[in-house]
């Protein structure tokens, strides 16, 4: 799973204590793999809007990354920014581990780098 996806994703547990902390979802045990994919600055750009930044950082300082703490002012004609956030939400995959919701604590399992989201009937 890339982490561009993480950032899309959180907790659908009906009874969850605490909705306002549904999202991000919290990284355990995470295997992670580098995997090289061609860099698409235009994309990246595009999709900025889409990401949520604060998340972002939440989960690069969780393992043990370093983004900037606020996106340029241009980001288009910064290298080292795109760089950045290209390897971190497009090259870093997660392989195995889960994801925990720091509402309710459900774990969300992630097997060969695909996480299961789908929730047992008594929590829908």
């Amino acid at each position: 799973m890339r982490l561009i996806t993480h950032n899309m994703l959180k907790c659908h547990v009906k009874n969850c204590t605490d909705p306002n902390k549904q999202f991000p979802l919290r990284f355990k045990d995470v295997q992670l793999e580098q995997i090289e994919a061609e860099r698409n600055d235009e994309f990246l750009v595009r999709m900025l809007p889409r990401l949520d930044w604060p998340a972002l950082l939440t989960t690069s300082k969780e393992l043990g990354y370093s983004l900037p703490q606020s996106i340029p002012e241009n980001p288009q004609d910064d290298e080292e920014f795109l760089q950045a956030l290209h390897a971190f939400i497009l090259e870093t995959h997660v392989k195995e581990g889960s994801m925990v919701c720091n509402g309710c604590t459900h774990e969300y399992k992630i097997t060969n780098g695909i996480p299961n989201m789908l929730l047992a009937e008594h929590e829908i």
